[in-house]
């Protein structure tokens, strides 16, 4: 096996013992196995219970009737343009993010991998190709031994820990340098251009806006970055969190996804025409999207905190609104050349699975691109969000209407749809299992 102007697969993994082989789960969580270097290059055959990709996240799993009764196996196939040295592992690792296939040798509708790879073949059956881009915002906090306690910023060089007014801030005080300086260089070993960087509106909150390309790509590569910040912060003592809303009274952490469509061969923007105007098929795509985001809430929302950022909509929008460069509306259409017209998805958090919410956004816009579905008219300003436009605002009332939806069975299957809806009920039913401080402290008075 050989990669792009690297050398030899073999040359490229000189004093590497080991490779992790893994695969995201429902939850984007990379799940997979540890094989010896040896073994990797000699391509033995790897497998993991199919099971493994409904994994709660907690660790439990739905009823086996969910992936099959027997929890047969899935061959874990690595994809050559993503193998990787590992600049931050001592001693030097490499990952492999694979394909979780079925023995037959196709993806497994429990992959969500494969589901969005799914959906790219069916743009590219119609002639078209979808372009993506997603902005990935997160925290930098200081080590959480007590879940119980808030999280807390690091340490700033002053002594002191930021309070909230350092958005967009280029300051070094924080202390923070050298955790993105490697974060950096990892990226740059991972082959993950960044396009723009910058603190965010929350405590010690930033964000990245990674280059537009191939969707798959860019899942892979927000894959890869969740997982880099996560041990690079590690190393440096501190702790990133990509929760939707880990901070009570401060701006949550979204994962806004910007579309377009592309014909194949030319690359010409199909949401724009000659003249530099909005097309029939831009005004299906949003028609799509608004159709399906009511249905999809739960994939781009997946954890009950994803509703505590929703439930306060500054700049996170809950509606299938759409406006031009207005951020109260969930699709917002940028200001922009006609060459570059994109719609962005912005219900989202970054606590979702990038391929999945990708694949779900992809899905509901070709939708409407094979309907016809006409869009709303836009909003502008302040605006009151029409009923038929409101979304979901808890995960139990989200997985009620994906468990309804027609629509989320035809595009994703039954078997996805129900496995996702009974991996999440269980998450659900364990938070309720829990009594909050919230609780205690307001409610027991009142007993």
């Amino acid at each position: 096996m050989t990669t792009d102007g690297q050398g030899s697969l073999a040359q490229r993994l000189t004093g590497i013992d080991e490779i992790e082989c893994v695969t995201p789960d429902l939850n984007g969580v990379p799940r997979g196995k540890v094989m010896t270097a040896e073994g990797f290059l000699e391509g033995r055959r790897l497998q993991m219970a199919r099971g493994v990709l409904l994994q709660c996240i907690m660790g439990g799993y739905p009823e086996s009737r969910f992936y099959g009764s027997d929890d047969g196996d899935l061959a874990l196939v690595p994809d050559p343009a993503h193998i990787h040295v590992l600049p931050w592992s001592e001693p030097p690792r490499a990952l492999a993010i694979c394909d979780a296939d079925e023995l037959t040798g196709e993806g497994s509708s429990l992959s969500t991998r494969a589901q969005l790879k799914a959906v790219i073949a069916r743009y590219a059956a119609r002639g078209l190709a979808p372009v993506v881009a997603t902005e990935l915002e997160f925290f930098v906090f200081a080590p959480n031994t007590d879940p119980t306690q808030p999280f807390r910023p690091p340490l700033g060089l002053d002594g002191r820990r930021e309070d909230g007014f350092s958005a967009f801030s280029i300051s070094s005080n924080n202390g923070l340098r050298p955790f993105f300086n490697e974060v950096y260089a990892g990226m740059a070993a991972l082959g993950l251009p960044r396009d723009t960087f910058m603190h965010e509106m929350g405590v010690s909150q930033f964000e990245i806006n990674l280059l537009h390309g191939d969707p798959l790509l860019i899942a892979d590569q927000t894959f890869l970055f969740k997982h880099l910040l996560k041990e690079v912060a590690l190393k440096h003592g501190l702790t990133v969190v990509c929760m939707a809303k880990p901070l009570a009274h401060t701006a949550g952490s979204s994962m806004h996804i910007h579309q377009s469509v592309v014909e194949l061969g030319s690359g010409r923007n199909v949401f724009s025409d000659e003249a530099g105007q909005p097309t029939a098929t831009f005004r299906h795509f949003i028609g799509g999207q608004q159709a399906g985001m009511a249905d999809f809430t739960a994939l781009f929302a997946p954890n009950v905190n994803s509703y505590q950022r929703l439930c306060h909509p500054y700049a996170s929008p809950n509606n299938a609104c759409w406006s031009h460069d207005n951020r109260a509306a969930g699709l917002r259409i940028p200001a922009s050349s006609p060459v570059a017209r994109r719609v962005e998805n912005r219900l989202p958090g970054a606590d979702a699975n990038p391929y999945l919410a990708i694949a779900a956004s992809l899905a509901a816009g070709l939708h409407g691109i094979e309907h016809e579905l006409e869009s709303t008219a836009a909003i502008q300003g302040q605006f009151e969000v029409p009923e038929a436009l409101s979304l979901p605002c808890t995960l139990h009332a989200a997985l009620e209407r994906l468990k309804r939806s027609d629509l989320a069975k035809a595009l994703f299957g039954k078997d996805f749809i129900e496995g996702y809806v009974a991996t999440k009920t269980l998450e659900l039913t364990s938070f309720y299992d829990e009594i909050t401080p919230w609780e205690r402290r307001v409610l027991a008075a009142q007993a």
